[in-house]
């Protein structure tokens, strides 16, 4: 995926990204972390073509997001976004099988493709025993995956997450991050992913792009990119880069 001189704007009278022009590795996990109002969750939105720029292009295998038509889209890349809703009383099964649509007519009913494509994301998930649940009795990190799994019926090659983790305690965050990793290393889906913390992004990152006032300020493998300086300038705080052999390379806050 390239992005190619993309500036977008809300209210066409101040630039929310300027000039973005880089590209998304495929195989990889990609995660875009900044401050508050920076532009991550903009520029996730334009890659999905939720946003479309006012200058620039988004090129897809060589072709542009605004050539596609919503479900050859929904083909090719799939989304979670921050906030998702759906009626309480839907089962687990219920919704996930809901991103089989872009692969069927309106008129036309279950494949044993589309059966298969349930089955595989609810056990990627880890949600088989809750098929049959109504939603609203999942914790907040069983609904997240629920959402993952409903994208993961899509089978697209893509996969974006906007902040995935939010409103999430510790153990379902890492649970929600292992899992990403896990459908990326076992079934080679290109991820992109929005995330807050940065020693998660780190951790379950193949390259991180930071950005800061609607521009990437950087690009890379987190241990190349990824210094005390760098910290610094984008976030206004001080802190040490340290390196473990167990716990790999981490970042501690030491004061602004």
């Amino acid at each position: 995926m390239d992005i190619n001189e993309v500036t977008f704007s809300y209210d066409k009278k101040r630039d929310t990204l300027h000039g973005i022009d880089s590209s998304i590795d495929i195989g990889k996990v990609t995660t875009i972390i900044g401050p508050n109002g920076c532009g991550k969750s903009t520029l996730l939105g334009v890659l999905s073509n939720h946003h479309q720029p006012q200058n620039g292009d988004v090129l897809l295998d060589g072709k542009s997001l605004r050539d596609f038509k919503p479900k050859e889209l929904a083909q090719r890349l799939a989304v979670v976004h921050q906030q998702n809703n759906a009626p309480s009383d839907m089962t687990v099964e219920k919704l996930t099988a809901y991103g089989r649509i872009p692969h069927k007519n309106f008129f036309t009913s279950s494949t044993d493709k589309d059966e298969e494509a349930i089955e595989w994301a609810l056990a990627s998930t880890n949600l088989l025993d809750k098929r049959h649940m109504p939603i609203d009795s999942l914790s907040g990190g069983q609904m997240q995956r629920v959402w993952i799994a409903m994208a993961l019926t899509q089978q697209t090659p893509y996969l974006f997450l906007d902040e995935p983790t939010t409103y999430l305690d510790i153990f379902y965050q890492y649970e929600l991050l292992e899992l990403i990793r896990s459908l990326n290393k076992q079934h080679g889906m290109s991820i992109v992913m929005v995330l807050h913390d940065i020693n998660q992004a780190i951790k379950y990152s193949d390259v991180i792009i930071v950005m800061k006032d609607g521009q990437i300020a950087a690009k890379g493998k987190p241990e190349d990119i990824i210094t005390a300086d760098l910290i610094h300038d984008i976030y206004g705080v001080n802190v040490v880069v340290k390196r473990d052999a167990e716990a790999g390379m981490y970042i501690v806050p030491v004061g602004i």
